[in-house]
């Protein structure tokens, strides 16, 4: 895990118009100004965190081995967020359901069941996952 060096900034050039799908309009493309990617994506600044992410548990959630996550711990997690949580002393990441007041973390991907953490387990939810960033 690594924590943003916010010392320092870095802006890269902002569009003004937003990109379609369909055909280009090239009469929109000049620059509004900057926009650094740290202020952009990071509100909490001490308590946030980027891991990058084995296996494929969440990649119905667009979220793929390789891509690095940005984890902001200042949020509280709350029901459908996706959220990485520790389990036995390993992080996971994996989306937050609640069944009767308990904690179920459930992974985008058909192939892997719930995990329902039991009373006797170490179970801790660890931060709110803000952001994936992953190479297309």
């Amino acid at each position: 895990m690594h924590q943003p060096d916010r010392s320092f900034t870095c802006e890269r050039p902002l569009f003004v118009a937003s990109i379609p799908a369909g055909f280009p309009s090239p009469a929109d493309d000049y620059v509004e100004g900057t926009l650094d990617l740290n202020q952009h994506l990071i509100k909490h600044p001490a308590a946030t965190f980027f891991v990058r992410v084995t296996g494929d548990s969440m990649i119905d959630a667009g979220i793929h081995p390789g891509d690095l996550l940005i984890v902001d711990r200042a949020l509280t997690p709350a029901e459908g967020d996706v959220v990485i949580a520790v389990l036995d002393g390993e992080l996971t990441v994996k989306r937050l359901q609640r069944v009767n007041a308990k904690p179920v973390l459930v992974a985008d991907n058909r192939r892997y069941p719930p995990i329902r953490p039991r009373e006797n387990q170490e179970f801790e939810m660890w931060g709110v996952v803000t952001y994936v960033i992953h190479k297309v």
